[in-house]
């Protein structure tokens, strides 16, 4: 590997572990607070998860160059993450919470699909393995919207703005990163915009069958959207929610530098 793709793959893995970083924070926001006991036990899981997936990609990281998980993870300044702003965006009530976590882990489980088949051994690996837990979060996931879409008049006026407000902010998940045609070329990653295509010819359709309206067309065989995507986030640029996560997350760390996770 060379020199520049080594570098565009710990950006793209600095994307992906900083999503689900990020994601599993605000996901353990619910611990105590879910609705019902099920989908309390249930976001804590799925948060433990996506804290575990964040320490396998920047396991990768550290294979590569030496940095310590713990130091990426709690030691960057905020403008080194590279995070989706979706991701740290609040949670909002759960039908935003669950939207969320249907969109996004649509998009992760495509990019993990592609990723089995990169030439990066220990990327697949990590793909591999990840996607066997993905696919738990996926059914809960698609039953919680499919239910709530479907459900009282309220909660279907709740999902139908939970998706608007996200959708735009959603495309920023296949923001271009730095170096991303360098990984194209080796085969060691897709590109971002042949992930979002299969996002939206996956995820669209499920959308609109649960009786929700879906800003995107059909259009030959594939969805189309006009939407303009949200700010992406993976050249570090933030809102004032991502200063909030770290200020907590990070307390532990200033309080005992030494403390590992």
């Amino acid at each position: 590997m060379t020199d520049q793709q080594q570098s565009a793959l710990r950006t793209m893995l600095l994307c992906l572990g900083d999503d689900d970083f990020i994601l599993g924070h605000r996901l353990s926001e619910w611990t105590g607070l879910g609705p019902i006991i099920e989908e309390d036990i249930a976001c804590s899981s799925m948060a433990q998860d996506e804290l575990g997936h964040a320490l396998a990609y920047y396991s990768i990281i550290e294979d590569m160059t030496g940095e310590d998980p713990d130091d990426l993870a709690f030691k960057r300044e905020v403008g080194e993450y590279k995070n989706a702003i979706f991701t740290e965006l609040p949670r909002g009530d759960y039908g935003f919470t669950m939207m969320r976590q249907f969109l996004y882990d649509g998009a992760k489980s495509e990019r993990l699909q592609a990723l089995k088949e990169s030439s990066h051994e220990a990327l697949r690996d990590v793909a591999t393995k990840i996607l066997q837990e993905e696919r738990y979060h996926w059914v809960h996931n698609t039953s919680m919207v499919q239910r709530l879409s479907g459900g009282t008049e309220e909660s279907k006026i709740r999902m139908q703005a939970a998706l608007d407000e996200a959708f735009a902010y959603a495309l920023g998940l296949f923001e271009s990163y730095e170096g991303e045609s360098d990984l194209v070329d080796a085969k060691i990653a897709i590109s971002e915009s042949e992930i979002k295509q299969r996002w939206l010819n996956k995820l669209c359709p499920m959308l609109a069958s649960y009786g929700l309206h879906v800003p995107a067309v059909k259009v030959g065989s594939d969805w189309k959207t006009e939407i303009v995507p949200k700010n992406g986030g993976r050249k570090g640029e933030h809102t004032e929610h991502m200063m909030n996560i770290l200020d907590a997350m990070k307390t532990l760390q200033r309080e005992d530098p030494e403390a590992v996770w």
